[in-house]
């Protein structure tokens, strides 16, 4: 028997497998095929978008933007700021349930927001200018300031891991390093924990109490109704599997197919394939700083100029260059705070850098490259990776692992001889790039920055002072000079943008641009 009739018998049985209450016309299931497995159901613990994705279906902020990414109110009735701008009171909509049944109350909001706050490297820096967070009444809590935030309804309502999502306070009081024993929010699905099988499905049903607002659905914000009565993710690794459920109708939609699938995906009349977000994917070469040989910021560098950013794009996303753009910096190409400056230092020059590496005083450490094999983007990316970290002399140790086993690795902190790691692909949506403020791989404090840990004193000051300015020619000043401490320092390496394409069935009706969203749609029969 061959390997894809193989999974294909796998993927039918798992597609049959007995479900609870399952609805019985068919336009009320919606099948789809996330990016990776839900290794962790705790959208603060992890900072993984397909954690994020779950945490869309379950859960509900304070906030959300629209599709030109201006925040709005959502779980709010009004954000009221004082004169001063140091006081902000946020009260609650009316008629905000949680799946349990239980009323959403203003102490679930500080709990959830506080502990938001001490795992989110933007929420780290809000609250850095938070005196004071509390309830003031049974719908509302009040924000003291240290200094004015205008950013504040920004870093509550942005959509990009961690998601500032409101739980129970029993939840919500857990430590980050303790993940929530239950999926309970009060979005528009809840998740059905008796069906999640690790590795192969998570279930979904629509939440009869969700109480949506007024106003038009856009992108993050607005009415989040559910017109679909049950979502099941069915994890799919193999991209051929895959392909083959979506044609044959037994799924609906496979959220990040590989460039090389379209074709075939395109020719089906049944099938819509489509850009998932406009602002696109950015690929993110990360370095642990925190272990030999590359808390050596010159032996960073010399990796930096090794880098040939077409490389890594045409692996994710083919030889039609249309599809991608190279000879990109540190923010979304397209945003305001765009610019050029230090581009210099990636000169793809493997002569160069092999020199440079030499200089730097590498002494042949071996280093730990995880790859998940079971995630195509990082696959592909990492699998460039090894091939350039070979050829300038790197002692590769090439980890090919689940993705699960890989976002477990990313978290330790631990040398190499003890399990640790020091090289990781990966990649942020181009929303979560546009500023310095929201740009989490952009950060340089330290042990409180995302996995790699990367420290820099100048980044950190630079970008406290673009949050502190208004004025738009500053701003864009005070970037360039970010980013050409970042080709310093090098807390990543950018490794280009590319469109991420998603393919759906064309009986679905209403699918959202920007992440994967189930409110909205209808699927016809």
């Amino acid at each position: 028997m061959k390997r894809r009739d193989l999974m294909l018998g796998v993927a039918a049985a798992a597609l049959a497998a007995p479900r609870l209450a399952r609805a019985a016309d068919p336009r009320s299931v919606l099948r789809f095929a996330p990016q990776a497995d839900l290794a962790s159901i705790d959208p603060i613990q992890s900072n993984a978008y397909v954690s994020r994705n779950h945490a869309a279906l379950v859960y509900d902020t304070l906030f959300g933007v629209d599709e030109s990414y201006r925040p709005l109110p959502q779980m709010l009735e009004s954000a009221v700021t004082s004169d001063n701008k140091l006081e902000w009171v946020l009260t609650l909509r009316d008629g905000l349930v949680f799946h349990d049944g239980q009323a959403v109350r203003p102490e679930d909001v500080v709990a959830s927001i506080k502990r938001w706050g001490r795992r989110d490297t933007y929420g780290q820096t809000f609250f850095s200018q938070v005196d004071d967070l509390a309830p003031v009444s049974d719908k509302a809590v009040r924000f003291q300031l240290k200094k004015p935030f205008r950013l504040l309804p920004d870093v509550l309502g942005k959509p990009a891991p961690q998601l500032p999502v409101i739980m129970p306070e029993r939840h919500a009081a857990l430590a980050v390093s303790e993940q929530v024993p239950e999926a309970i929010g009060s979005g528009p699905f809840r998740f059905v924990a008796s069906e999640r099988i690790p590795g192969s499905r998570a279930v979904y049903e629509k939440f009869a109490g969700y109480a949506p607002r007024g106003g038009e659905t856009s992108f993050w914000s607005g009415p989040k109704v559910a017109h679909i009565d049950r979502v099941e993710w069915h994890t799919l690794p193999d991209a051929a599997t895959a392909a083959a459920a979506l044609q044959a109708g037994e799924i609906d939609w496979w959220e990040q197919p590989p460039a090389d699938f379209l074709p075939m995906l395109r020719r089906n009349r049944n099938i819509r394939v489509q850009v998932s977000d406009d602002q696109g994917v950015l690929g993110v070469l990360r370095l642990n700083h925190l272990h030999p040989p590359f808390d050596n910021p010159a032996i960073r560098r010399a990796v930096l100029g090794a880098v040939v950013q077409a490389d890594y794009m045409t692996a994710v996303a083919g030889t039609d260059s249309s599809m991608w753009r190279d000879k990109i910096g540190f923010f979304q190409p397209d945003s305001p705070m765009a610019n050029d400056a230090g581009m210099a230092a990636m000169t793809g020059d493997l002569d160069r850098a092999r020199a440079a590496l030499k200089e730097a005083g590498y002494k042949g450490e071996r280093v730990v490259l995880a790859a998940p094999t079971d995630f195509p983007i990082m696959n592909a990316m990492s699998e460039v990776a090894g091939d350039m970290f070979r050829k300038l002399g790197f002692n590769l140790d090439y980890q090919a692992l689940d993705w699960a086993t890989v976002s477990q690795k990313l978290n330790s902190r631990a040398p190499i001889d003890q399990g640790g790691w020091n090289i990781n692909c990966n990649f942020v949506v181009g929303f979560g790039c546009r500023t310095p403020a929201a740009h989490s791989y952009l950060r340089g404090s330290g042990n409180a920055a995302l996995f790699g840990w990367p420290s820099s004193p100048r980044i950190e000051e630079l970008r406290q002072r673009w949050m502190d300015t208004d004025d738009v020619a500053e701003q864009k000043q005070l970037c360039r000079d970010i980013q050409q401490q970042a080709f310093t320092d090098v807390p990543y390496i950018p490794l280009g943008l590319f469109q991420q394409m998603t393919a759906f069935r064309t009986s679905l009706d209403g699918v959202l641009k920007g992440m994967p969203l189930f409110y909205n749609l209808r699927k016809q029969a």
